[in-house]
């Protein structure tokens, strides 16, 4: 068994934080946000022209664009908003879903391999600009102010002694936190699951070009290894978490117009 040996100079710096920070390309704008705008490019072009001939007998893509939008339309939205109600907010449901999904599965598509919503700003203006105002909204359209404060605040059943803390605690939660926690889903997932395959990426590559002995040689292949199986397994989760983010999105718009707490 030989020692590690470092090459000359060598060094190993694993990723963190600042491999996040992408210099600008042109203009102030950076890799993330032509990520952003393509994932835009990409969804619309593909349903546009999946549904513009449409077949009773759907080929394959007719079949995936039907199959997404079913999945949003009844999976999710009708789901958690219910049948009286859900057919105004499936568009919505439906965009949060895809465009949450392609901006993931950026992370794992040779060349590109950056997840968007790796970037904090993304899922936080998804939430606090586009979901947050919706399901409130609609919460003060369906109650009027003061039922929509009494039904979130004050619902029959909690005793009075607690009410103020109970009260207190809501508000927090239903105006602070849930749109924050909203984001932090996807973030942290996006996030840690990039830096973890280029950890075991980055890392095999320097244990096979930086390394002098040829003892850990081999390691390196099992770090490739692991990286692969790693990213199907991010694949999952990308897909998993565009689901968790719009069925959430849903559950919220649900919960203000429902009747009861």
């Amino acid at each position: 068994m030989g020692a590690l040996v470092l090459a000359e100079g060598a060094t190993f710096a694993p990723p963190g934080a600042e491999s996040f920070e992408l210099p600008a390309l042109f203009g102030g704008v950076t890799k993330p946000m032509l990520l952003v705008v393509l994932s835009v490019v990409i969804i619309a072009t593909y349903f546009l022209l999946a549904t513009r001939k449409l077949k009773v007998v759907p080929g394959k893509g007719q079949f995936v664009a039907e199959s997404i939008y079913d999945f949003s339309r009844n999976n999710i939205a009708r789901e958690q908003i219910g049948s009286k109600d859900f057919k105004p907010f499936v568009p919505l449901v439906f965009a949060l879903f895809t465009f949450i999904l392609v901006n993931n599965l950026y992370g794992i598509i040779p060349l590109l391999q950056f997840p968007t919503m790796a970037r904090f700003g993304f899922p936080v203006a998804l939430s606090v600009l586009v979901v947050y105002p919706v399901y409130h909204f609609v919460g003060f359209k369906r109650h009027g102010f003061k039922g929509y404060f009494k039904k979130e605040l004050a619902p029959p059943g909690v005793p009075g002694p607690v009410l103020p803390l109970f009260a207190l605690i809501e508000f927090a939660e239903k105006f602070f936190l849930n749109p924050l926690t909203l984001a932090i889903r996807v973030f942290a997932a996006m996030f840690a699951g990039h830096l973890i395959l280029a950890v075991f990426t980055l890392g095999g590559t320097f244990l096979l070009t930086e390394t002098s002995g040829w003892a850990l040689k081999p390691v390196s292949l099992v770090a490739w290894i692991f990286a692969i199986g790693m990213t199907f397994l991010e694949a999952f989760i990308q897909v998993l978490q565009a689901y968790i983010f719009a069925l959430l999105s849903a559950g919220y718009i649900g919960a203000a117009l429902a009747s009861e707490h």
